[in-house]
């Protein structure tokens, strides 16, 4: 069943990072990857990110993306794939270019991570964050954002893009039709930070990639639906 909403656009960045995506137990497992296993028992945690950058750039860049790539995909990439990746990455946007979606999060915070202790030479990650209003005057409709909220939201936010943007040229039939299983790798963090009975509000974090139209997009009207099947499901 199709609903019908009034969708604003409360507000709207791009990003170059996503805050938080890398501490400091990420770190030392890097530093491990290379090697590196003790000595840090007496420094902070700026410290221990400073070490990690350091000790990347004493390889070369594709090498270094290979710890990078090697720490965030093991086990979900041969190591053939994270080589190829590794050599890719230094000029490629990977995080828009990779076939598969559900990659798309981690190959950004990969580049962004190794943009920074490069200081350059990695291209330069392109995000979106922004919070999206969405209104109804009937207080069931929201009932279809309630158990799994991603693919209807995309498919709300894609009626704010031109038919010639990417996500509806690629992804067309899906929009239209009852499964969606790529709209969670699409929409890298969703959260809903409000929600009564005539409007929900989602902050979203995504790839400027998919979304970066809607920079010049203020409100629009669409409709939307859920998916039909729960047997497209994805982890991360």
């Amino acid at each position: 069943m199709k609903f019908f909403f009034s969708v604003d656009m409360v507000s709207f960045q791009k990003i170059s990072k996503i805050e938080g995506a890398w501490g400091e137990d990420d770190y030392k497992a890097l530093l491990s990857l290379m090697e590196i296993d003790d000595g840090f028992d007496n420094m902070t945690p700026d410290e221990i990110k400073e070490m990690c950058f350091m000790s990347l750039t004493d390889f070369e860049p594709d090498e270094a993306a290979r710890f990078v790539l090697t720490y965030l995909f093991e086990g979900q990439l041969s190591k053939g794939k994270i080589g190829q990746l590794s050599h890719q990455m230094p000029e490629d946007s990977m995080w828009e270019e990779y076939p598969d979606p559900f990659f798309h999060k981690k190959l950004f915070d990969a580049h962004g991570l190794l943009r920074a202790a490069f200081n350059g030479v990695f291209a330069k990650p392109t995000g979106v964050q922004f919070t999206v209003s969405i209104t109804s005057q009937h207080k069931e409709a929201f009932r279809i954002f309630q158990k799994k909220p991603h693919a209807p939201l995309v498919r709300l936010l894609s009626r704010g893009l031109s038919d010639g943007d990417i996500l509806n040229r690629l992804y067309g039939e899906q929009i239209a039709g009852d499964t969606f299983a790529e709209a969670k790798g699409i929409l890298w963090d969703l959260k809903e930070v409000e929600h009564t009975d005539q409007e929900i509000r989602y902050s979203v974090t995504s790839s400027e990639l998919w979304f970066g139209e809607l920079a010049d997009v203020g409100r629009f009207e669409a409709q939307t639906h859920a998916d039909s099947s729960e047997k497209t499901d994805r982890d991360d």
